[in-house]
């Protein structure tokens, strides 16, 4: 009997045991997602859903093909593919939930794919709490700065920023209201890091176009890998953003790949069509011929709301004291983590299960 009692408390050690291990590290691991969605004027709590040039396919995947229509915003980490043309543009209806940019993700947000993407708002064309990764794609961010004072003001707004794989990206801001401070890219501190370790770019053989009066980059410091600054000459990143030779900040910041000759249909970057730092967000901009990129003109700036709906406007704010949502720091990219790890794992679990099993039977 003893031996029997002993067969059965070996046998269930060993299958809670295998149990236990593919609970623990069998199941495969997502990218957190978005825990909402705004889009087209509606909030959407539930992936799955889809209308004109949009599907929300997953908590942390979106897909546009063709989508023009008001601002996007997601709670949580977004990866953005995108295909043809599309357009965000900011919507200051009263109880519209985005009021100031044209697309607003509160964690990370990577934009990829072979389409463009045109964003609009006063603000911010974009708006990224944490990390933004341009990936492959064409982005055209611009801020216009109509009725903001005492902010900043800029095409981009992030926390970290890298463009590669032959991403193109212009970002200009403008404003003429008391205290606005525009820049073409505009990364902040938001709990990324202290000093060179936060509010980071970096450019790997791709484009990048970015003017603001008071800044064409803002920055802590940055990189570039197989990439040179067109403009300034002599540029380089200082303690606040990209500068001249001279050391003052640089209005107007060019990044392009460093290569010998240009592709078919490039310039080497040292005239860039479009205008200077001071040109405001629905003028023709430096992406004006560039490839991949569409009409840049931009539909009127809509009357300001006299009293909008909800507090969105505050977390859009970006004084040098502002702090964002409270969200832990994760890397730039947001790739889902390979399932063929996770077969591979518990095929291996699975065997040893058996063996554990085979010699639990002859004890």
């Amino acid at each position: 009997m003893f031996a029997a009692e002993s067969y059965t408390s070996r046998h269930y050690i060993a299958i809670v045991a295998m149990a236990c291990l593919c609970v623990l590290l069998g199941g495969p691991s997502y990218a957190a997602g978005a825990e909402s969605l705004i889009i087209a004027g509606a909030t959407y709590y539930e992936p799955g859903v889809s209308g004109p040039g949009w599907a929300w396919t997953d908590a942390d995947h979106l897909m546009l093909n063709g989508y023009a229509g008001e601002a996007i915003g997601a709670d949580g980490d977004l990866v953005l593919t995108l295909a043809g043309q599309n357009s965000v543009t900011e919507s200051r209806a009263p109880d519209a939930d985005i009021t100031l940019c044209g697309m607003e993700v509160w964690g990370n947000l990577t934009l990829r794919g072979t389409g463009t993407l045109t964003a609009r708002g006063s603000q911010c064309g974009i708006h990224v709490s944490q990390a933004l990764v341009v990936d492959a794609c064409t982005v055209d961010a611009r801020a216009g700065g109509a009725d903001i004072a005492d902010e900043a003001v800029a095409g981009v707004i992030a926390g970290d920023m890298a463009v590669r794989g032959g991403g193109r990206v212009v970002a200009a801001g403008a404003g003429s209201g008391a205290g606005v401070r525009a820049y073409g890219v505009y990364l902040q501190d938001a709990g990324l890091g202290d000093g060179a370790a936060g509010c980071r770019l970096s450019v790997d053989a791709s484009w990048l176009d970015a003017a603001g009066a008071d800044g064409g980059v803002a920055c802590l410091g940055g990189s570039l890998v197989s990439a040179r600054f067109v403009m300034p000459t002599g540029g380089a990143f200082g303690a606040g953003g990209v500068v001249d030779a001279d050391g003052a900040v640089a209005a107007h910041v060019v990044v392009e790949p460093d290569v010998a000759t240009p592709p078919t249909g490039e310039t080497d970057g040292r005239e860039v069509p479009g205008g200077g730092a001071g040109e405001t967000a629905g003028g023709a901009g430096p992406a004006a011929g560039q490839p991949g990129v569409g009409p840049t003109t931009d539909p009127a700036v809509k009357p300001a709301a006299t009293s909008p709906k909800t507090n969105i406007t505050t977390k859009t704010t970006v004084t040098a004291s502002s702090k964002p949502k409270t969200a832990a720091a994760t890397a730039a990219t947001l790739p889902k983590t390979a399932d063929n790890n996770w077969i591979a794992a518990s095929v291996t679990l699975f065997l040893l299960g058996i063996v554990s099993l085979a010699t639990a039977c002859r004890c």
